[in-house]
């Protein structure tokens, strides 16, 4: 191996790391975008486990009272109604409104593209964050040998897994590979595009990449290193290096093609929160519009409230806003796409729906979840006169809120009428899907939020 090839696979090493690329995992088969595929998905990780009752507040149960809820408790001016005389929003999420509104949900003009879903879970539910976070990502509840994630399994199963070209079909915006898209051919993860910025002038960066070869001449810089495997000829791994540093350099030719766009700016006056959370869903709205991206993860810490949860004004109130401006300035900012995307909110469990001695909750079971999207079927789930009971609160063991929904029926209904997956493909995207459903059917009957 020559002495450019070898420093070169050296720095590879730490420019696939850095990008969630590592040599050696991929084989023969990358994913690639099927022609006119434009449905596209975010997906927020809410860590921690949400209280999904100061989330969602089923005002028309009894046990929603200060009594119960010492500090949480909302009353009903700090709440935002939902037009089913029954659930209210809480008023930290005032700008989730500007998706949900609509003059058949609430009276006011708005688009409908936001479904409200309350009582989601699994059975069984694990109390442990990890062992939780796990099963949603992984789409597959008390299995822990499964290691692919079900973002990536769906990428997968429904791709051709052939070309480089769309490499950068899915996104971490993290420090670290988040289990949803995990897989045999890693995804890139990365916090910044900026990060990945080349030096030097334009010249000087076309010259780093280069080009393949064609016409029978050889390839130039980076990408006319990964050619051939004539230098590794004797290597059984030669094929997996030449993937690997194709499937790299073409994601550094795609983030220097992003960044080289000029700073970004949000479109249609958005705003997104100044906050970490912020910044990621910015990015994730640059990388919808400047790539070939078509899922993107980022996660939004601190929702472990055991102490000093707050109701509107405290730490939860303060998270619940965060998402809700990033909703907000997501619709705004992808509105040439809107019809085309959804946003997706996930929790591994609940918390208790009695007031703890701390001023907080503990982990439960069910929680609420967030669909937005120009497909969207807007309004409220699982949360009204004829799906919950007064006392439903306490409907599990007495201390927790139960499930009507297992999550993976939402994910189900996502994946095939969003991306128009045959449901036959939803046992390969989640292992065990169809047992689950026969088992217990009720808890995958679909909603109808698409």
């Amino acid at each position: 191996m020559n002495s450019s090839r070898r420093q070169f696979l050296c720095r590879s090493a730490l420019f696939g790391g850095a990008l969630g690329i590592h040599p050696f995992l991929l084989n023969d088969k990358l994913n690639a975008a099927e022609p006119g595929d434009n449905k596209k998905l975010i997906f927020i990780f809410q860590r921690g486990g949400n209280d999904g009752i100061n989330t969602v507040i089923p005002r028309g149960d009894s046990e929603y009272n200060n009594t119960n809820r010492r500090s949480l408790y909302l009353p009903e001016s700090d709440a935002l109604d939902l037009g089913n005389g029954f659930a209210q929003l809480n008023s930290a999420m005032a700008p989730m409104m500007s998706l949900y509104n609509s003059t058949q949900l609430t009276g006011v003009e708005g688009p409908g593209n936001l479904a409200v879903i309350h009582r989601v879970g699994y059975a069984n539910q694990s109390r442990s964050h990890f062992d939780s976070q796990e099963y949603w990502e992984k789409g597959v509840p008390r299995d822990k040998s499964i290691k692919d994630g079900m973002f990536y399994r769906q990428l997968a199963v429904t791709r051709v897994l052939r070309t480089v070209e769309n490499a950068f079909i899915a996104a971490s915006i993290s420090g670290s590979q988040l289990s949803g898209l995990r897989g045999e051919h890693p995804f890139p993860n990365f916090r910044e595009a900026d990060d990945f910025a080349f030096l030097g002038n334009d010249e000087q960066k076309g010259k780093f990449l280069g080009d393949l070869p064609r016409d029978g001449k050889n390839g130039k810089g980076v990408r006319g290193l990964y050619s051939s495997t004539s230098s590794l000829a004797n290597s059984r791994y030669a094929n997996l290096v030449k993937q690997t540093g194709q499937a790299m350099t073409n994601t550094l030719g795609t983030l220097k093609s992003a960044v080289d766009q000029g700073p970004y700016v949000p479109a249609n006056g958005a705003v997104y929160p100044d906050s970490n959370l912020g910044e990621k869903l910015m990015e994730a709205a640059m990388l919808m519009k400047r790539t070939p991206v078509r899922v993107v993860g980022v996660n939004k810490g601190g929702f472990d409230t055991h102490g000093g949860q707050g109701g509107v004004n405290g730490k939860h109130g303060d998270l619940l806003g965060d998402i809700a401006q990033g909703f907000q300035a997501l619709y705004l900012d992808l509105q040439d796409q809107w019809e085309d995307i959804i946003v997706v909110t996930m929790t591994e469990f609940g918390r208790t729906s009695k007031e703890n001695g701390g001023g907080g909750t503990d982990h439960a079971e069910a929680s609420t979840m967030f669909v937005g999207g120009g497909g969207v079927n807007g309004g409220v789930y699982n949360c009204d006169s004829t799906t919950w009971l007064d006392g439903d609160m306490f409907s599990k063991r007495g201390r927790y809120l139960a499930r009507l929904t297992d999550f993976r029926a939402i994910f189900g209904e996502i994946f095939t009428k969003h991306f128009g997956n045959e449901p036959a493909l939803l046992d390969s995207i989640m292992p065990g899907y169809n047992e689950a459903a026969d088992d217990i059917p009720g808890d995958f009957r679909q909603l109808g939020i698409l």
